[in-house]
């Protein structure tokens, strides 16, 4: 790819019995916004952290903004920005003594790391809580303060890991405005997130990564039309007869249903959506089976993930509370601390 800020050729990385990168190849465009999806588990913060200089892969190479992620490891940290999973910020200090102080460890004079604070808290909206100390911040004011400190320092490759994770839906969409900002201003970004709808919403393309390595890759569109062009949703007056009605479609769709018996819906992902649907009448009509709903759509990235990933885990765009860091040993590795260590490592 002509241009790519981030290059990984067959990365590897084991961690006792478990492989953690099992072979990763992707290549992010320069100037984009890159979406790194997978389950709980997948590798998804192990491989930021080789991608940010915190972890040494076991095999492979990695480059980043044209440095060499293992030799030349130095002069990379002073190029890249790094927001992890959770806020890393003093709360002993100011929002603005925070983002003065991470300035200044990228080597800004007093002068203007003071300058590029004040202007990030206003493109923050924390100007009037500047001179507070952080530990009076809210959630989601500390989670600004950090985002901010990631790119006080106007990196070249911005790596945000579920950056909006708990925060409230307006907050969220506050921080999606900032990155398209940041992408608009030349910075590259490479965004893992829970929410399936940010990552549609703001990345220009997205690599899903399940087992360590990468299944899948393209834009949103590019992902989505693997389950084909339109879904079926059919909700039946009658949960009990579920099963039979999944069967009476299994011949319709590029695969079988998929079922909620919770609510007593189908899903079906068709190629021709409108003949699919007196189809799927008439048949219904044929066994008596009545239909309380029945609506055709585009698909969405949640049934692209699940698809790929064959995970009941899927990442909600509704629950805010409910994205999880990889919990698998690989990834347990305390991501307040990589934060702060990947600033201080620039000095």
């Amino acid at each position: 790819m002509p241009d790519a800020a981030i290059i990984a050729e067959d990365v590897h990385k084991r961690f006792g019995d478990v492989d953690a990168l099992a072979g990763v190849n992707l290549q992010a465009p320069a100037g984009k916004v890159f979406g790194l999806l997978g389950p709980n588990g997948a590798g998804k913060t192990t491989l930021v952290r080789i991608l940010t200089t915190l972890l040494q892969p076991d095999s492979g190479y990695v480059e980043v903004a044209g440095f060499d992620v293992v030799h030349q490891a130095a002069p990379l940290r002073r190029v890249i920005g790094l927001a992890g999973q959770y806020a890393a910020v003093d709360e002993n200090l100011t929002g603005r003594e925070n983002l003065t102080m991470v300035g200044q460890l990228y080597h800004l004079g007093r002068r203007e790391a003071r300058r590029r604070a004040d202007e990030t808290l206003e493109r923050l909206s924390l100007t009037d809580a500047a001179d507070r100390v952080v530990k009076t911040y809210s959630g989601g004011m500390r989670r600004r303060l950090d985002l901010g400190a990631s790119f006080v320092s106007r990196p070249q490759v911005l790596f945000l890991d579920e950056p909006t994770t708990g925060l409230d839906p307006r907050t969220r969409k506050e921080l999606w405005h900032i990155i398209r900002e940041l992408v608009a201003g030349g910075t590259t970004l490479l965004l893992t997130t829970q929410y399936l709808e940010e990552a549609d919403q703001l990345a220009d393309r997205i690599a899903v990564i399940d087992h360590g390595q990468v299944i899948a890759e393209g834009t949103a569109q590019d992902l989505k039309s693997q389950l084909g062009s339109e879904v079926i949703d059919v909700r039946l007056e009658d949960i009990s007869v579920l099963e039979h009605a999944a069967n009476l479609l299994s011949d319709m769709g590029n695969e079988p249903p998929h079922r909620n018996e919770d609510t007593g819906e189908l899903h079906l992902n068709v190629q021709d959506g409108s003949s699919q649907l007196v189809e799927i009448v008439r048949r219904f009509d044929r066994d008596n089976i009545a239909i309380a709903d029945l609506s055709l759509r585009r698909p969405t990235l949640d049934e692209v993930f699940l698809s790929l990933t064959g995970d009941s885990d899927v990442p909600s765009n509704n629950n805010q509370d409910s994205a999880n860091q990889d919990s698998t040993n690989q990834d347990s590795a305390n991501q307040d601390s990589a934060n702060q260590n990947s600033r201080k490592d620039v000095a």
